[in-house]
């Protein structure tokens, strides 16, 4: 009975030991005054913070406990939590001691009791070692001499082989370690000499060997950093339909994985939404909107989260690029009140229409309508002006929009004021001024950023370029109707 009883107790023993084993992780730094350090994890680009610790009265800063830590890598967070120090690896031995001087650089850190951690920090101080000696090879390419620039090269392709060398060494020596393991997953793909078109290579192998399904890849930065330089970087400069056909490639993996797909979703969406800038990231949104989160591919998503994307995706793909622009009724400066008097947005027999929403109380909406009264009066005295311009006075002081045109002398097709027939702001996705919306001859929107008046013309010429059918076709029946009033 007695037997049974002790071994019962060795069993309960082992069993709560097995739950949290003792740790102790000391950082010896010198000057080093935080009233308080973190220990934290990655996720994406925040951290989340997981232990803390208050200075010993030797200067060191030593987290202790009971705990199992998962093998990983973690980053040590200065009191505010949010600039990290430096990051370090648990990996086996839970106790260990990482000293280093005021830069935590990884060529000053030593480290006693965690083999893990010593060979982390050899290597990345060998490739910082190596990344000073290429921008000093770097800078040489660009001498004067024949000679130096010649030696520079010959110097960063043996460098480039002398690194490559030296972490195929260090994966296969300290493969077993976690971080030595991401070093392997996470080394891109290699692209083949003979390979002919080298970036669609790369991109269409960028994850190849990355296990998606395993999630603690979500609490590394590798994991965020691939992401991020991926979706904007890789295809930063692609075309919408290419970056979708290229999120597909990666998000069809995480399918049915919630925890995952909200990792890169959560990144990613408000990214593209928020972009003012880049060409097509809305359309990119709304496409993530149609094919994932209404399609039931996001599970995380609530439902007033599903409702808003639903509703605002509605509303963006009426403004995106490829859509058939709205035609747009309304008064001139005569703010007649009869809707037979009232313009045409598409009307016009130029070949295209810029929509040109401005403010007179805007300074930049001023500025670049002048350089578009510029440009407009040099091509129309050259005679070969391609577009209309339909400037719709985004002001609700009607007097004050119409002295400013008539003060301006401005030469476009100026119209404004509460008589239209139909909203525009929703209509074209217009939330302030100035705004830009270029039509094509069978006004279709090709392009709803705000372009600066020196690109319009190249723009219009890469767009026949890459549409060679709008070069030279026939008038579409757009350009040969009548306009209301139209001189």
């Amino acid at each position: 009975m007695m037997k049974r009883i002790l071994t019962f107790t060795c069993l309960l023993a082992a069993a709560w030991a097995g739950r949290g084993q003792s740790y102790e992780m000391a950082f010896a730094i010198d000057r080093m005054q935080q009233p308080m350090l973190y220990v934290a994890q990655h996720y994406r680009d925040q951290f989340i913070v997981l232990d803390s610790t208050r200075p010993e009265k030797d200067g060191r800063y030593v987290f202790k406990g009971r705990r199992q830590w998962e093998r990983g890598i973690y980053t040590l967070l200065d009191s505010s939590r949010k600039k990290a120090l430096t990051d370090f690896t648990i990996d086996g031995s839970q106790k260990f001691t990482i000293a280093g001087d005021s830069t935590l650089s990884a060529g000053s850190i030593k480290v006693k009791g965690s083999e893990a951690n010593s060979r982390m920090f050899e290597y990345i101080a060998r490739n910082n070692e190596a990344r000073v000696r290429a921008r000093q090879m770097e800078k040489d390419k660009k001498s004067s001499d024949a000679a130096v620039r010649e030696q520079a090269q010959a110097d960063l392709d043996a460098l480039s082989k002398e690194m490559v060398a030296y972490e195929a060494s260090m994966i296969e020596r300290y493969g077993k370690y976690r971080f030595f393991e991401l070093q392997r997953m996470f080394s891109g793909p290699a692209v083949p000499d003979d390979e002919r078109n080298k970036a669609v290579y790369y991109r269409t192998h960028y994850w190849d060997g990355i296990d998606l399904s395993d999630h603690s890849l979500m609490y590394t930065p590798d994991l965020f950093n691939k992401m991020n330089y991926y979706f904007f970087g890789v295809l930063y400069h692609a075309d919408a339909d290419t970056i979708c056909r290229y999120a597909d490639s990666v998000l069809q993996r995480v399918e049915g994985d919630t925890a995952m797909m909200r990792y890169f979703m959560d990144f990613i969406m408000p990214r593209y939404y928020r972009s003012t800038k880049n060409i097509g990231w809305d359309q990119v949104w709304c496409y993530l909107v149609r094919h994932y989160y209404m399609a039931g591919k996001c599970g995380f998503a609530s439902k007033g989260e599903l409702s808003n994307k639903r509703q605002t995706c509605e509303f963006l793909e009426k403004s995106l690029i490829g859509a058939p622009g709205i035609e747009l009724l309304m008064a001139d400066t005569n703010q007649s009140e009869n809707s037979a008097d009232w313009i045409s947005s598409h009307r016009f027999p130029q070949k295209y229409v810029i929509l040109w929403f401005w403010d007179p109380d805007c300074h930049h909406c001023k500025e670049q309508t002048a350089t578009l009264i510029t440009l407009y009066d040099s091509l129309s005295a050259a005679g070969n002006r391609p577009f209309e311009v339909y400037a719709v006075g985004y002001e609700s002081d009607v007097a004050k929009w119409k002295k400013y045109v008539k003060d301006h002398r401005l030469p476009f097709v100026n119209v404004g004021g509460p008589n239209v027939n139909v909203d525009y702001q929703e209509a074209y996705n217009v939330h302030g001024a100035p705004t830009m919306i270029i039509l094509n001859a069978d006004r279709q929107i090709i392009m709803n950023k705000t372009l600066p008046t020196a690109s319009i013309l190249p723009f219009l010429e890469q767009y026949e370029k890459r549409h060679p059918e709008q070069a030279d076709r026939p008038p579409s029946r757009w350009q040969q109707l009548p306009n209301a009033r139209y001189r």
